[in-house]
């Protein structure tokens, strides 16, 4: 028997809405997200009422629309989302939150309240998100528009938008507004490191998600339900055209979805008394959170610190090794954080035990700041269907910046504390590469991207100065440097950087 205390997510569910369904509705995020938690409680097999009624903690993820204080939700949104979505299914809890910006935000707020539940500071927590940017986009040329608005008010634990810690206005100078052109340098430096040519590194990008895409003509939640083959993916054309260096759009997070996701977590003591049948239990038998450092310290921009640490600490806490996971669901807004985790594991594209249960951010979807909570819907219905094996779940946030991991299985355990903290430390101990901010002088480029997305085609350089080895960030426009980045291979190439205000421009030497 285990404690009675011990935290066991009973209920998940998943929602997705495609704007050519028939009867398709245009929901909101709030609609969205209650589709979902409806799903949760009925999956408990309990009485769903009476779940709802006992949830004390909603803790919700933030949706792209309101990520920051610039600019307003253009078709409305609730005051309390997680408020909103309460009062529809019943529930009254005592403690409403609201997470920051990050895709690691549902593994870390599952483990951040199954932690509270086994120190038997709460029972009962709904971890909740969805994202309606599709139907935003099909509103955004078409009248007449749907008002979501709404005032609910209520307590609610903001816990701010987060979006500082994975820029600075150094890097914003330099064109590091957006996801694809920050994955597109990690996945160049990676591709510095290995020595690969860039249509042999694109070859294996295409090779590593083209199974994802197999596993998301599968899944009914998809809102891209379409196989894709190697050459499909890796193929420049007009409808897969490139997004940012590496990158051509079928690599790239499909952000244009309708999906909402909920999973319930409660106490043994909880569960028993509600009714759950034990069938539904699936125990977080482990868990880590892991924060990087910041973009420009790091010595290897083709590696991740916090995602290896964080997956073996998670499985550290689980006493099992990555031979004994049967499932993955690795974070895969672009190749990079799948190629990370695979690199420090030793795990192949092909591995036979495949490396998502979603189908992936370009093919599944990639509902902003709450994919990972579809993956964690996924691996526990899973391991339910797979008694005694261990699913593993890796959430990314920011520029690789945050990495939470959870292990799951149907097999009993007493909650097992973890120390990601004093693994945190050993990444605050690890050296900084200087930074050289304002450079007028010769060096050469480490890693690079492309932004096709400006009005005018800009090259995106990070590089080290010959005179002291520091980094430095410069942009180009220079017709020669930006033919080479296009059409050639730029990594290793010496330029010459002259400082323009607050930017660097760069040329070829």
């Amino acid at each position: 028997m285990v404690d009675p205390r011990t935290p066991v997510i009973v209920g998940v569910g998943q929602f997705t809405e495609r704007v050519d369904d028939e009867g398709y509705r245009g929901m909101s995020a709030v609609d969205l997200a209650t589709e979902a938690v409806r799903a949760a409680l009925a999956d408990t097999g309990a009485d769903a009422g009476a779940v709802a009624r006992a949830i004390e903690v909603f803790a919700g993820l933030r949706q792209f629309e309101i990520c920051t204080p610039f600019s307003d939700p253009p078709l409305g949104a609730s005051d309390n989302y997680v408020r909103s979505v309460a009062q529809r299914v019943g529930a009254d809890p005592a403690r409403a939150v609201l997470e920051p910006i990050g895709g690691n935000g549902p593994q870390k707020l599952m483990t951040e309240f199954a932690t509270a539940i086994a120190a038997g500071e709460i029972e009962v927590a709904l971890v909740l998100g969805s994202e309606p940017g599709s139907t935003t986009k099909y509103f955004s040329n078409r009248e007449p528009k749907p008002d979501f608005t709404e005032h609910v008010g209520g307590q609610l634990e903001d816990r701010g938008y987060g979006f500082e810690q994975y820029m600075s206005d150094y890097t914003v100078a330099h064109g590091l507004t957006g996801a694809p052109v920050q994955y597109g340098l990690l996945d160049n430096a990676r591709r510095a490191r290995l020595g690969l040519g860039v249509d042999e590194y694109r070859r294996k990008m295409a090779e590593l998600f083209a199974p994802f895409s197999e596993i998301a003509a599968k899944n009914p939640f998809s809102s891209s339900p379409v196989e894709r083959s190697v050459q499909e993916i890796e193929t420049v054309t007009e409808d897969n055209r490139m997004i940012c260096d590496p990158y051509p759009r079928l690599l790239v997070a499909r952000d244009t979805v309708n999906q909402g996701a909920a999973a319930l977590v409660m106490s043994v003591a909880a569960a028993r008394r509600l009714g759950v049948p034990e069938e539904k239990w699936v125990y977080l038998r482990g868990h880590a959170d892991q924060t990087e450092q910041a973009l420009l310290d790091r010595a290897d921009l083709g590696v991740s610190i916090s995602a290896e640490q964080a997956v073996a600490e998670a499985l550290r806490v689980a006493g099992v090794g990555i031979d004994d996971v049967a499932t993955f669901d690795l974070y895969s807004c672009f190749p990079f954080p799948v190629f990370a985790v695979c690199d420090a594991f030793g795990l192949a594209a092909d591995d036979p035990r495949g490396l998502t249960l979603t189908g992936g951010l370009p093919y599944f979807g990639g509902p902003g700041n709450s994919y990972s909570l579809h993956g964690i819907a996924e691996t526990v219905t899973e391991m339910r269907d797979r008694p005694g094996e261990f699913g593993l779940v890796g959430a990314n946030g920011g520029v690789m910046s945050k990495y939470s991991v959870g292990v799951y299985s149907t097999e009993p355990a007493d909650w097992a504390a973890g120390r990601s903290e004093a693994r945190q430390d050993d990444i605050a101990a690890l050296p900084k590469v200087p930074v050289t901010r304002h450079v007028d002088g010769t060096g050469t480029i480490e890693t690079y991207s492309i932004r096709y997305d400006w009005p005018v085609r800009t090259g995106i350089i990070i590089g080290r100065l010959d005179s002291d080895g520091s980094r430095f960030m410069a942009i180009t426009e220079d017709a020669e440097l930006m033919a080479l980045m296009g059409d050639g291979d730029p990594l290793g190439v010496r330029i010459t950087v002259t400082a323009d205000g607050d930017k660097n421009r760069a040329a070829l030497a």
